[in-house]
């Protein structure tokens, strides 16, 4: 459909943010939180962004978590614009600009330690977690997250530097507010990974679709049944281009039957 100027975004937002509150009126019962690709949102333009807010928002009247993946890594004056973005605000003569109000987004380490330390700051004023990528799901992770350094691959040396900043941010439970990015294409490493951080929060994406196994992921869960986050978004929204039926309610029976088996381990481990 095609009409006046700004048209084709307005139209196209609408249909995402339709598409993804059904997704959460459907999936979200099993779910404890959403995590927006920020890329599908912001190649809409100021629509799309419109939109994201307001998925968002029907997240938190939903009772769920927002977790934004948007991988942000920067020099530390970017570092904290992207913070002030996701999950605090910007001061400004006409007064403070909110920003997503996000409870958790993800990082990209590749800058270094100082790079980081604005995001885990905001993260964790605000009360929030920030995801720094250590093993990312993609085949071609390995490419660089497991070319062996003079001691060990890459992906461990991440692995501390989570685990470092995440020391000052335990809580009672023993989690800290700095987790890792573990993909669940790769449960060969995830033992190693939780030696190398014992606190840190395991942000588990690839199972479905890219072909992760749920069933292999019990050692993300060894310190605490809340120490791993599972995600899955294609196996789930689009469940019924297998089982057939209506979408809404295969999506719903895709994401519960997920929530048993994660539980499953959660209590076992």
């Amino acid at each position: 459909m095609r009409g006046r100027d700004g048209e084709p975004a307005e139209l196209t937002a609408a249909a995402v943010e339709l598409h993804c509150r059904a997704a959460i009126e459907a999936a979200g019962p099993a779910c404890v939180a959403i995590k927006p690709q920020l890329a599908c949102f912001e190649r809409l333009g100021a629509p799309g962004i419109a939109a994201l807010y307001a998925v968002a928002e029907a997240a938190r009247e939903a009772g769920l978590l927002v977790l934004a993946d948007g991988k942000r890594g920067d020099v530390p004056v970017t570092a904290r614009a992207y913070a002030q973005a996701l999950v605090g605000s910007t001061p400004g003569e006409f007064g403070d600009v909110p920003g997503l109000g996000a409870d958790a987004f993800t990082a990209n380490p590749l800058l270094g330690r100082d790079s980081l330390e604005p995001l885990v700051q905001a993260a964790r004023a605000a009360g929030g977690c920030v995801f720094c990528l250590v093993r990312t799901s993609n085949p071609g992770a390995a490419d660089v997250q497991d070319v062996p350094a003079p001691s060990a691959p890459l992906h461990e040396r991440l692995a501390a530097i989570v685990h470092e900043l995440g020391s000052g941010g335990v809580a009672g439970c023993g989690l800290s507010d700095v987790g890792a990015v573990a993909g669940a294409t790769r449960p060969d490493v995830l033992a190693r990974l939780r030696e190398l951080m014992p606190n840190a929060i395991f942000l588990l994406p690839g199972v479905g679709a890219q072909g992760g196994s749920v069933d292999l992921l019990a050692p993300a869960f060894a310190p605490h049944p809340a120490a791993g986050l599972v995600t899955a978004s294609r196996s789930i929204v689009d469940a019924h281009r297998q089982s057939g039926g209506d979408p809404r309610a295969a999506a719903a029976v895709a994401a519960e039957e997920l929530r048993r088996t994660a539980w499953g381990l959660k209590t076992s481990s």
